[in-house]
Parts: structure tokens; sequence; C-alpha cells
């Protein structure tokens, strides 16, 4: 099969509010993640994030609407502007790391990116370790596709999303779809995404020196403890090296300067070779996730936008192609 076209985006200019930001972060974030102990993940520390998240107010103009699930629960909302009508949405997996965030600490940025694609989104509070392995969170994934599904949402009318170890789940999540012979969504969007959990790769690139945060030390203190004797170059454990052939059109955004920069770049190399067309979108200069800054960072701004242009318009293909 002849590679499909990757579509590149690159985002070289840095906003001086982004400067700022970052001077901030390298001040005061890096050197305690530098400090984090070399032990057991403190899980109750790790939990308490998205308590601690619960007084954030979502965009004026927000809606939100709680939803059980088996064995867990997610949160239907609607961004600013966006109607009751839900046959389609965006079905969304946040980051944190498989162990922290939750519906609390995403709910801003979620309402932003539901108002820029103009549907609403289904958040999802997956359990994470320890009350499940790592391989269990993407069964909860997999489970809320399938209520989506059954609620007589069809797939075409679907854009799976998630950041980070959500971008992860996103695409763990379609692979696993795949294999039930399940209905593929309208595309897939990931940002800044960990889809290679070997770290040689990361703890090689350049990046290592550039990122904002120095997110490996972090990763290089958790990683064997989350995957607990599972085989990072397994293609169940690493969507990289999985068999990529089926999956919808495909969508990575990240910082240029982050560590996982590679796996996005590594990531769209592999899709678009398995014929699936993928953008890749970068930006120079930012943190990872910066999408979460919302209307502070011009960067922010305009990623969302870009994010609910590629989500209509892959809706809009995913339609012509059952039509035809």
């Amino acid at each position: 099969m002849r590679p499909v076209p990757l579509v590149i985006e690159r985002h070289p200019h840095v906003s001086w509010r982004a400067k700022a930001l970052n001077a901030g972060v390298r001040a005061v974030l890096t050197p305690a993640i530098r400090r984090v102990p070399q032990g057991p993940i403190d899980f109750r520390r790790a939990a308490s994030l998205d308590r601690m998240a619960r007084r954030a107010r979502p965009p004026k103009g927000t809606r939100m609407e709680r939803v059980r699930l088996e064995g867990f629960h997610a949160e239907w909302v609607h961004g600013p502007g966006v109607g009751r009508d839900r046959s389609r949405a965006i079905l969304y997996f946040h980051g944190g790391g498989w162990i922290s965030c939750g519906l609390n600490t995403h709910r801003r940025m979620i309402a932003r990116l539901s108002a820029a694609a103009g549907i609403p989104a289904l958040s999802v509070a997956y359990r994470m370790l320890p009350e499940v392995t790592f391989a269990d969170e993407a069964l909860d994934c997999l489970a809320a596709y399938k209520w989506l599904l059954e609620q007589g949402v069809e797939a075409r009318n679907v854009i799976m999303s998630g950041d980070s170890a959500g971008g992860y789940l996103t695409f763990a999540t379609a692979l696993l779809a795949r294999e039930e012979r399940l209905p593929m969504p309208a595309g897939l969007i990931a940002l800044s995404p960990m889809l290679d959990m070997d770290l040689t790769a990361k703890a090689a690139h350049p990046n290592v020196e550039l990122d904002q945060v120095s997110l490996m030390p972090l990763l290089d203190a958790f990683i064997s403890e989350i995957l607990d004797g599972l085989d990072p170059l397994d293609p169940r454990v690493s969507p990289v090296h999985a068999d990529l052939s089926g999956l919808p059109p495909s969508y990575l955004c990240c910082s240029s300067s982050e560590v996982l920069a590679c796996d996005s770049e590594l990531m769209a190399e592999r899709l678009a070779a398995a014929g699936v067309p993928t953008v890749l979108q970068t930006w120079a200069g930012q943190l990872h996730v910066f999408q979460m800054f919302g209307s502070a960072l011009p960067e922010s701004r305009a990623a969302i936008a870009a994010y609910g242009g590629w989500a209509r318009e892959a809706l809009r293909l995913a339609e012509e192609r059952e039509a035809a």
C-alpha cells in the first residue's frame, strides 16, 4: 500500500505570553518534578488533583449532565453555544498519566473544544490505577464508546479524542474497537499523546533538554510501575507498534519542544504508511497539552480553533463516505 499524504502543519512563532508562562513553569514546576522521589507512586495524592479542581468554573454558557455507566461515570459537556442535539459527539478521554485528573480538571478545556467543534462532548471518568490495571483503563473507554453507540449515536458521528494519557487511550480504544469489529468513529484526535511506552527513543531525543516541564525524570520514576511487567514493545501496550490499518483519519497536535513530540511524529509516519489520512500539527515553545490554558494564550486559542475545524471536516467527510 502506498503511503497516503501526511500533512504536517508547523507553527514556529512563540508569543510573549507563552514565553512568560514557560519561564514561570521552569522556575516552579520543573524543580518540583525533579524532586519526585524514586519510589512507589502515591496514588492517593495523584487522585486528589481532580478533587482540588472541583471549584474550577467552565466557560460561561457551558452545560453539563452526569451519566452513570457500568462501574464508572461520564459527563456530557455542552460548550458555549452548543445546542442540546447529541446525535454527534466528541468522546473524550482525559490525561493525567493513567493515575490522576478527571472530569473536574478537564471540564474547562473540553467545553472549549466542544464549542470549537459545535457538538457536545462525553467526558469519560474511566477507572484508573490502582483501582484497575493499565490495560483495564482502555476497556472502560471501549465500554463508553459502546454505550454511546447503544444510545443511537452513529459511529460516523463520533470524534474520539484525548490528551496525553488520554491520547494514548484514544488510539488504544480505537484498536480494541477494530478488534471487536465495531464501526470506526469519524476521526481520532490526540493532544500531546504518549503512544510509545518504551522510553528509549524519548530519552535519546533532543527534546529532553528542550522540554519546558522536564517530563523525563517523571516518566523514569513511574512508567515501570504503571506497566507492572507488561512489555512496552507489545503492540497492545504501545500503539505505535500496532497494525494501524483501518483506523479512521487522525489528527495529532503537540508542542515541537516537548519530550513526547517524538511519539506524535513516529505515530503520524506509521499511520500514513498504513494508509490512514493523518495531520500532524506542531507548535513551537509550548507546554505539554497547552490547550489547557484556553483563552490565556493565543496559541491555545488557535490550536482549539484548529481542533474544532478538523473535527467538523472529519464529520463532514464521514457523512459523505456513508452516502457514497
